[in-house]
């Protein structure tokens, strides 16, 4: 009897490590930080399943809306990128358009070199440099992103594309040298519509996804 009662000790105390371990982990990752770099395979929360490639599309909230030809080019692309995952990268697509944003908006060069492609890039500095010349700055603040949808997307080869429509409310200024604001208010945020175009080879190493090219919506 004295054995039986400590096998089942033993079996009680087994099942409460591994129930912890599962819930104790999962407590942990949702109170994991979003991360300071757009990538794809650092999630800023819990870890959804990949994109499966021959199975019902993933998470219909996401895809809502979605045209059937956009479906199949995001069903290509988790094929040829096992690490691609729809959810992780709309996380990500979300803090990457603040990061480029308030990185243009202080002229901050670094940053904007991380997270953009050469041309984007390019556009970017020459704009700063424009902005620079004239002794004016932006004090812009993004007040919120109201919504992230897919636009399009495409897999040319190697290189994967994947357009997002963001709409947000943004409250923009401009100052001269002696900071006096010359143009807009931080009182009234007006609705801006981007279309933001994100580029990545899904062979390379490297998990990040580039701006490649940008429009209004």
């Amino acid at each position: 009897m004295v054995l039986e009662i400590v096998l089942l000790a033993m079996v009680a105390a087994f099942l409460g490590l591994r129930l912890y371990s599962v819930l104790g982990r999962r407590a942990e990752q949702e109170e994991e930080p979003v991360p300071q770099r757009f990538e794809a395979d650092e999630p800023p929360a819990v870890r959804p399943a990949a994109i499966p490639a021959a199975v019902p599309a993933p998470r219909a909230v996401e895809l809502e809306g979605v045209m059937p030809a956009v479906e199949r080019a995001l069903r290509e692309i988790a094929a040829a990128d096992s690490k691609f995952n729809l959810a992780q990268f709309l996380d990500g697509a979300r803090g990457a358009y603040r990061m480029i944003l308030e990185a243009f908006w202080k002229g901050d060069r670094e940053t904007l070199r991380e997270l953009c492609d050469d041309d984007v890039y390019a556009g970017f500095i020459a704009a700063i440099d424009a902005r620079e010349a004239a002794g004016e700055r932006m004090d812009n603040k993004l007040i919120r992103i109201e919504e992230v949808r897919i636009h399009s997307a495409a897999l040319d080869g190697r290189m994967a594309r994947i357009a997002l429509l963001f709409v947000a409310d943004i409250a923009a200024v401009t100052r001269d040298r002696d900071g006096t604001v010359i143009a807009g208010s931080l009182d009234d945020a007006i609705e801006s519509r981007d279309v933001w175009t994100f580029s990545r080879n899904v062979t390379a190493r490297d998990p990040n996804w580039l701006l490649d090219e940008t429009d209004e919506g």
